[in-house]
């Protein structure tokens, strides 16, 4: 607050700026440029935005036409400034940029540098002053000639074997007739050749050993030939192609090993050196891409290595070659040889992590939670992970008279084995480059305990398969998987529930859960200098369909079962897109959306509760608590017990925006506005207003806020402080009110998207 009372009596103040300005000085109000040709060219736009970037020194900066930064500095220059001016000088303070300090000459120089790396040859180039009383501009007038354009793109031929593999890559040039004559595009040609050579096995050649040279001669209308030659000099080894010679991979490498007899064992053409035994070599083998007596190629190497760390056994995968210098078997006039080692240091075998976590609900229910996992990796020294996880949490009811002494408890534990490597009855070997699939699988239980209404006891088992397609694209397919719950000690009271909502009733009573998943994720977020980014994920389940061929029984409901079991029978599919946009200064604008529907059919007139979609919470509309949204414009009574239940449905829509800004060193900050509700496929008269019709967007809780983050190394510890602005169960005409009286405090880990 403090801050920016500071900062409006910086406004207020700072057009004396003018005050501090010694006499005879004037500021500099930045540079113009004014591009100009007799004819026109082709993205001239383009150039002019590069030219724009040349203009230095960059002015001081202005907020509304009042230079804040400027008048903090010259506040902080005094005899005596203070904390507070020294504190905003820190900050957000600037030092002048008087008109003295600029180089109009020295940036004439630059301008026709680029014109000339961008083919626009022998251009007029002048530059005027405008002056006002304590500040000044530059105008840069820049009149650009006709640029050279390519006619022809040539190797200078030679009898070395390199010629020839460079002319075949020239089939993929970049460079075609007609192009503007343009040095970034000759360095990317130069790049490309080179990575072309070295997928050819050229291991020691380098891009700086090409050298372009463009002729005019023979034309008089400012085109010319472009030749490509290798330079004098370059060296007998980076003419030449290498092979592999030998592969040599130490499956348990520590630093301090060096010296120590090691077991030998080949397999593949691969020898693995290890002692005592750490990584079964025919497990580990499959992720090695390198063939001995193959030509050497960087990708090979690349893809070898992501493979390896894929394991999720090694903390660090070095490849190194070595050159050998002779061989009796290998002509080293016209190919060469490497030994290609591979050092792979594995993580801690075993490890433990303990999460605790505070959760409150729409419902008033708060307490904490604790989870412990074990790991245990390359279990049977194949690569397996194994995670034994146990959690537990207790939750009461903290406010609302009627409700007061309820409470509840979960215990949950989950097992899970995870094989790098697909568990099929199929051969997959080759198919796979990027990544190799892994097979996980997962058993589960859980016991859970609302005081006074319910027991719940929950089982669950899956198998299926995860797949990294490339560092984009992430694939996860669970063919079966199932899950049992049994409703047991159910209250006489929460039987009267049930028995009045049949929706209700028919989500607790499916038991029994079948079915497929499938899930695909596109992520752009490692394209670290990427200004837009991108994530979208899909989801697909269906449960029952296999069931219901294999049995036709049917109980006193007169519900099809299998093995004496009423299942459940939906399909449901969600998706979630988000756009990310850098705005520079670690500044982001991110955006989301989100769509979800689940149809529920055959033997099931509900979703089971547990494949409802809900509304509300730090993840989701925050200004909201979890569950207190929907479905609709449903509104429930305040004594209800099961409003936790209530309010989830068959349809999810969400839309978010937030703002991600710094504050200082590891603090974050963010604007947000956050719009969401759930809704019923079907009328149900046990909540009014929860179909979805065409007035949904009526419906839509919104709100917005703002957040304080902890942010270290990618572990966010979040605050989020939001404030709802359209609330869809109060009647039309009340529902957009700013809810600045009821802030919804969020606390969670990780970033909400």
């Amino acid at each position: 607050m403090w801050v920016g009372i500071l900062l409006l009596g910086l406004v207020l103040h700072s057009c004396s700026v003018k005050k501090y300005i010694p006499e005879g000085a004037q500021l500099y109000a930045g540079g113009k440029l004014e591009l100009t040709s007799e004819e026109p060219v082709k993205d001239l736009k383009v150039v002019a935005g590069e030219l724009d970037a040349l203009l230095r020194p960059v002015p001081n900066s202005k907020i509304l036409g009042i230079y804040l930064g400027l008048y903090a500095h010259f506040k902080a220059q005094g005899e005596k400034p203070g904390f507070i001016n020294k504190f905003l000088n820190k900050k957000i303070g600037e030092k002048p940029v008087y008109l003295s300090d600029v180089n109009a000459e020295k940036t004439k120089e630059l301008i026709q540098n680029r014109l000339e790396n961008r083919g626009f040859f022998y251009n007029d180039i002048s530059s005027k002053e405008i002056s006002n009383k304590n500040s000044a501009s530059i105008v840069y007038q820049v009149e650009v000639s006709q640029p050279y354009t390519m006619e022809t793109y040539q190797l200078d031929t030679d009898s070395l074997p390199i010629y020839k593999a460079i002319q075949k890559s020239l089939g993929a040039s970049v460079l075609k007739k007609g192009n503007r004559y343009d040095l970034a595009s000759l360095k990317q040609e130069r790049e490309r050749i080179d990575a072309d050579l070295k997928s050819q096995g050229y291991y020691n050649f380098n891009g700086d050993f090409l050298i372009f040279e463009a002729d005019t001669n023979r034309y008089k209308n400012r085109r010319f030939d472009l030749f490509l030659r290798l330079k004098k000099e370059v060296p007998q080894k980076s003419q030449i192609p290498y092979i592999i010679k030998d592969i040599t991979v130490y499956p348990n490498y520590m630093i301090d090993e060096k010296g120590q007899a090691l077991d030998s064992v080949r397999l593949d053409g691969i020898d693995f050196l290890q002692q005592p035994l750490f990584f079964k070599p025919k497990r580990l083998s499959p992720y090695i891409l390198l063939e001995k007596g193959k030509r050497y190629t960087p990708s090979a190497s690349r893809l070898s290595s992501n493979r390896l760390s894929s394991i999720g056994t090694y903390k660090f995968v070095n490849i190194r070659y070595n050159e050998l210098v002779a061989d009796s078997l290998i002509s080293t006039d016209s190919i060469g040889a490497l030994d290609a080692r591979i050092y792979l240091s594995p993580l801690n075998k075993r490890s433990i992590r303990t999460e605790l976590q505070a959760v409150s609900k729409s419902n008033n229910f708060a307490g904490p939670s604790l989870a412990v996992t074990y790991s245990n990796r390359n279990l049977f020294q194949g690569g397996e992970t194994l995670n034994l996880s146990v959690d537990g949490g207790y939750e009461t009811q903290l406010g609302g008279k009627e409700n007061a002494g309820l409470s509840s408890t979960k215990i949950g534990l989950k097992s899970s084995m995870v094989f790098p490597r697909l568990l099929a009855p199929i051969r997959t070997e080759g198919r796979f480059k990027y990544g190799v699939p892994k097979t996980k699988i997962e058993v589960g239980a859980e016991f859970f305990k609302r005081s006074q209404l319910y027991n719940v006891h929950s089982y669950n088992t899956s198998f299926g398969y995860l797949y990294n397609a490339n560092k984009y694209v992430f694939h996860e397919l669970v063919p079966l998987g199932f899950n049992y719950v049994k409703l047991s000690k159910s209250s006489a009271e929460f039987e009267a529930i049930l028995n009045e909502n049949p929706y209700l009733k028919s989500s607790f009573r499916q038991q029994f859960i079948a079915g497929l998943s499938y899930s695909f994720t596109y992520n752009e977020l490692l394209r670290q200098k990427r200004k837009h980014s991108v994530f979208f994920n899909f989801n697909l389940d269906i449960a029952g369909n296999t069931l219901s061929l294999l049995s036709k029984k049917k109980n006193d409901t007169g519900k099809n079962t299998f093995l004496g079991l009423e299942y459940a029978q939906y399909a449901k599919f969600d998706v979630d897109f988000r756009h990310y946009l850098k705005l520079g200064n670690s500044q982001t604008l991110v955006s989301r959306v989100f769509g979800g529907i689940g149809l529920p059919y055959g033997n099931s007139t509900a979703l089971p509760f547990s494949k409802q979609y809900y509304s509300g919470g730090p993840y989701s509309v925050r200004a909201f608590r979890i569950r207190s949204l929907g479905p609709g414009s449903y509104l429930p009574s305040t004594d209800n017990q099961t409003n936790y239940f209530d309010q989830s449905g068959d349809i999810r829509l969400e839309a978010n925006i937030e703002y991600r800004f710094p504050i200082y060193s590891f603090f974050k900050g963010a604007l947000f506005a956050d719009a969401g509700n759930v809704w019923l496929i079907k009328e149900n008269e046990s909540l009014p207003g929860g179909r979805f019709t065409s007035d949904f967007i009526n419906e839509l809780g919104v709100g917005v806020g703002a957040g304080l983050r902890v942010d270290i190394q990618s572990f966010v510890i979040r605050l989020d402080v939001a404030a709802p602005f359209n609330k869809p169960y109060l009647p039309k005409k009340d529902r957009w009110e700013v809810g600045i009286k009821e802030p919804i405090l969020n606390f969670a880990i990780g970033y909400p998207f």
